[in-house]
C-alpha cells in the first residue's frame, strides 16, 4: 500500500515531503497508475513518462495561484493524483468520474480545458498576458511534448510570445514520441540532443581547460563565438534564441533535484523561457519502455474478447488493396498512423503514405495540392481532429472541387476520452460545404464499397466511421460501385419509417424488431448518404407511412436529421411527422460507448422507445408539424 502518496492531498504536501522521499513518491506513482490505467484504460506510458517532472513542477510551482497548462493533456494524471484528486482517482474515465483530460470544471488545478494537441503556448500566453495586464505576478508554465513541435498552431504562439518578450515559460518534454515516435525536421533536431550530451560535456570540458588557460579578451571573444558555434550546430538552441526565448537544457527529466534547479532558474527570468527536458516514455515498465507506442494508450480491461476486425482495420485492409490496385492513390495522416491501422502499410509504400504529424490543416491542403495535379489522396483523421482544418476543406478542397477522399475515423461516440474526442460533429460541419458528399457506412463491407466507390468520384467527399468493431465483417471479395446520393430499404413496413445513417442502421433494424413484438411494423432505411440525400426514397417512405423517425451519432443541430426537415419542406410534406434522435446541444462526456449510446436513446432499445412515444403523440395529436425534434 502507498504510504508517501497517502499524504499528498494537495501540491503543499508535495513541497513539504524531503529530498529521500521523492524517489519513493515517483515509484508509488507508478504503481498506481500501472493498476488504474490497466483497469480503466488510458494514457500509460506518457503518464509514466512524465512522474518526476510533474513531481518538479509541484514542488516549484503554486498551483493553482501559478497556471500549469498541459499540451493534450493525456499526460496529466499524475498531476490529478498531486492536486487532491487521489481519492476520485479510481473513477478515471468512467461516466461521472474522473476525465482522463484536464477539465477547468474539475478541478482549479486545471488551468485550461483540454484534450487537442499544440494549444498549450497559445492559452497560456493569453493567461501571462491577463497576468500582465491586471499586474499579477504569479507563473504561467506550458508544458507541450516533442510531438507537438509538429503542429503550426505551437509555432504561432512562439513567434508572438517571442516578440511580445513577456514572462512565460515552456517546458519542452521531448521524449521522442507523440503516438508514435515523431516525424519531421524539428524532431531530427530534437533528436541530435536526445542521442549526445556531447554540447553539454563539451561546454563543461572548454571551461575547465580555459581555467589553465591565460586570459585575455580577444581569447574570450574567440572561445565564446567558437561556443556559439558548436551550440548551433550542435544544438537546437539558436532557434529557440531567434524567436526570443531564453533556452535552457537539456537536462533530465528523470533527476528530480536537477529539474528543480532548473525550473527554479527559470522561474526568476523576466522573459520567454525554454525548458528542454529528456524524459523516456513509459519509464519504470519495462514493456512500456521497450513498445511506448502500443502503450501509449490502453483500453479498459475486459472479459469479453472480440475476433472481429475494427473499422480501422477494415480501412486499413481495404486502403492495402487500392494502393495496390491504383498507383495514383496516396494516403496522408496527421499523427494517427497506429490510430487508423496503417502502421504496417507503411513499410509496404514509403513514398506513398505520408504521416504529417499534428498538422491537420496541412495535411488537408497537402492533399489539395496532390489532387490538383491528378493523384488521388485519402487523409486519414479522427473526427474530432479534422474539425481543426474546417477552412482548409472549405476554402483548399471543397471551393476548387477537388477530389479528396477524408476517411473519418472515431465518428459519433468514441466513449472514455469524453468530451475533446467524441466525433459528434461533422455530419453538421461537412454538410454545409458546397461539392462536399458525405457518407457513412452501415457495416463493414459498406465501408470497402465507399472507399472503392470514392476513388471513383470526381469530388471531395467523406466517409465517416465508427469506433471499435463492426457489423458485417467483410467477407466480400468484390468490391461495389455504389451510386452517389442513394440509399437502401433494409427492412419493409407500413405504419413509420425509421431512418438510420451509418452506425445507427443496425440498432434502427434492432429497435424494428423490437417494435414488432409490439404490433408495430416499421420499415428501415439505410441512407447511407448525408449529402446528397436519397431525396426519392426518403420521400417516397415519409408520403407512404405519414411518420419518420430518423437516428444519426450526431448532433441535432445542422445534422442528417435537418437535412431531411429542409427536404419534407422543399417537398411541401407538411403533413408527414417527424421525429429526430441524436445528441442534444451540448459536449458528450466520458464513459463507455454502449452506456453513452444507451443515455441518448440510440441503441435498439432507445430508438424503439422513441419510436413507441413518437406513435403515441401523433395518435394524440401532440405532433402537429414536420418540424418535430426530439430531445
Amino acid at each position: 500500500m502507498p504510504e508517501i502518496l497517502d499524504r499528498i492531498d494537495g501540491p503543499g504536501d508535495v513541497k513539504r515531503l524531503g529530498r529521500g522521499e521523492l524517489d519513493e513518491l515517483c515509484s508509488e506513482l507508478r504503481e498506481l497508475l500501472l493498476t488504474r490505467v490497466s483497469e480503466n484504460g488510458g494514457h500509460l506510458a506518457s503518464n509514466l513518462g512524465a512522474v518526476e517532472l510533474t513531481v518538479a513542477l509541484h514542488r516549484v510551482f503554486d498551483s493553482p495561484k501559478d497556471k500549469i497548462v498541459w499540451d493534450v493533456g493525456h499526460q496529466s494524471y499524475v498531476h490529478k493524483l498531486l492536486t487532491g484528486r487521489r481519492e476520485r482517482f479510481p473513477s478515471l474515465r468512467q461516466y461521472q468520474g474522473l476525465s482522463g483530460f484536464p477539465d477547468r470544471d474539475e478541478s482549479p488545478h486545471d488551468a485550461f480545458t483540454t484534450g487537442h494537441g499544440g494549444t498549450s503556448i497559445s492559452a497560456a500566453l493569453g493567461m501571462a498576458l491577463t497576468r500582465d495586464l491586471t499586474g499579477g505576478g504569479h507563473h504561467v508554465v506550458a508544458i507541450i511534448g516533442d510531438g507537438c513541435l509538429t503542429c503550426g498552431m505551437t509555432y504561432e504562439a512562439l513567434n508572438h510570445a517571442g516578440h511580445l518578450g513577456t514572462r512565460l515559460i515552456v517546458v519542452i518534454n521531448d521524449n521522442g514520441m507523440s503516438i508514435s515516435p515523431t516525424i519531421g525536421a524539428i524532431a531530427r533536431r530534437l533528436n541530435v540532443v536526445r542521442t549526445t550530451y556531447r554540447y553539454t560535456q563539451a561546454k563543461k570540458h572548454t571551461k575547465r581547460l580555459l581555467s589553465f588557460l591565460p586570459g585575455g579578451k580577444r581569447l574570450q571573444w574567440a572561445v565564446r563565438r567558437l561556443k556559439e558555434g558548436v551550440k548551433a550546430i550542435i544544438m537546437p538552441t539558436m532557434m529557440w534564441e531567434q524567436l526570443g526565448f531564453t533556452y535552457l537544457g537539456p537536462i533530465d527529466g528523470h533527476n528530480i533535484a536537477e529539474l528543480e534547479t532548473t525550473l527554479t532558474h527559470a522561474r526568476n527570468y523576466y522573459k520567454p523561457v525554454i525548458v528542454h527536458v529528456l524524459t523516456t516514455k513509459g519509464k519504470g515498465y519495462k514493456p512500456a519502455e521497450d513498445n511506448p507506442t502500443h502503450f501509449h494508450g490502453l483500453s479498459p480491461r475486459s472479459d469479453s474478447v472480440s475476433t472481429a476486425p475494427t473499422y480501422s482495420q477494415i480501412f486499413a485492409g481495404t486502403v492495402d488493396r487500392l494502393l495496390r490496385d491504383n498507383a495514383r492513390l496516396v494516403v496522408i495522416s496527421a499523427a494517427m498512423v497506429e490510430g487508423n491501422s496503417l502502421s504496417s502499410l507503411i513499410r509496404k509504400f514509403p513514398q506513398r503514405i505520408y504521416d504529417v504529424g499534428i498538422s491537420e490543416q496541412h495535411a488537408v491542403t497537402l492533399a489539395a495540392g496532390l489532387a490538383s495535379q491528378g493523384f488521388i489522396p485519402i487523409v486519414a483523421i479522427y473526427s474530432t481532429f479534422l474539425q481543426r482544418a474546417f477552412d482548409q476543406i472549405l476554402h483548399d478542397v471543397c471551393l476548387p472541387d477537388l477530389p479528396v477522399i477524408f476517411a473519418l475515423d472515431r465518428s459519433g461516440i468514441v466513449g472514455d476520452d469524453g468530451k475533446t474526442h467524441q466525433g459528434t460533429f461533422d455530419l453538421s460541419y461537412l454538410g454545409l460545404m458546397p461539392n462536399m458528399i458525405v457518407c457513412a457506412p452501415r457495416d463493414g463491407n459498406e465501408l470497402q464499397d465507399l472507399l472503392y466507390t470514392a476513388l471513383n468520384t470526381e469530388h471531395p467527399i467523406a466517409i465517416r466511421y465508427p469506433r471499435g468493431g463492426g457489423a458485417g465483417v467483410p467477407s466480400e471479395t468484390v468490391l461495389h460501385l455504389l451510386p452517389i446520393g442513394k440509399g437502401e430499404t433494409v427492412r419493409k413496413g407500413a405504419d413509420m419509417a425509421i431512418i438510420g445513417i451509418g452506425s445507427t442502421v443496425a440498432p434502427a433494424l434492432e429497435a424494428a424488431e423490437h417494435l414488432a413484438v409490439r404490433g408495430i411494423d416499421a420499415m428501415v432505411i439505410n441512407a447511407r448518404f448525408a449529402r446528397p440525400l436519397d431525396a426519392e426514397l426518403i420521400l417516397e417512405a415519409a408520403n407512404r407511412t405519414k411518420k419518420v423517425v430518423i437516428a444519426e451519432e450526431n448532433v441535432l443541430s445542422g445534422g442528417f436529421g435537418t437535412a431531411v426537415l429542409e427536404l419534407l419542406e422543399k417537398a411541401q410534406a407538411s403533413d408527414v411527422k417527424v421525429r429526430r434522435i441524436g445528441i442534444p446541444d451540448e459536449f458528450v462526456t466520458h464513459g463507455k460507448q454502449d452506456f453513452l449510446r444507451s443515455l441518448y436513446h440510440l441503441d435498439g432499445p432507445g430508438i424503439a422507445k422513441e419510436c413507441a412515444d413518437f406513435l403515441t403523440d401523433c395518435a394524440t395529436g401532440s405532433i402537429s408539424t414536420s418540424n418535430r425534434s426530439g430531445d
